[in-house]
């Protein structure tokens, strides 16, 4: 069982930056979980942000968050962050971690529905 912890969500102004970070109860690298950022807005579906593998040799991220955000991770601390940059209103959302046991990232990273274990969501909020 890993149980996942959000934090560092908060109100920014358009063009200003948060580092969300996701702390996990258990050695999520030792147990070779990729570990990924999503996002949720009101009446919208949940969606891939990014994401990493256990060892940090391969990411992702959705083509709407390139170039701006960084997803990195701190297997030491079993930590994930999602540094997010030039923010915008679109970004706004409840930002959930999640991980993943897998041998196949490259195959099985966008779908929620692949994801073992979820944080509860700390909320983004963007103002124009």
């Amino acid at each position: 069982q890993v149980q996942l912890v959000e934090s560092g969500g908060g109100l920014v102004q358009t063009g200003g930056s948060l580092r969300l970070s996701c702390a996990a109860s258990a050695r999520t690298a030792s147990s070779r979980y990729a570990m990924a950022w999503f996002r949720q807005a009101p009446g919208k579906e949940r969606e891939f942000v990014a994401g990493i593998t256990w060892n940090a040799l391969r990411i992702y991220y959705a083509d709407s968050v390139k170039g701006r955000f960084t997803v990195s991770r701190d297997n030491r601390k079993n930590t994930v962050h999602l540094q997010m940059n030039s923010l915008s209103p679109e970004d706004t959302a409840v930002y959930y971690c999640a991980a993943q046991m897998t041998a196949d990232y490259y195959n099985n990273y966008r779908p929620a529905k692949n994801y073992d274990y979820w944080g509860q969501g700390t909320q983004v909020t963007v103002s124009s």
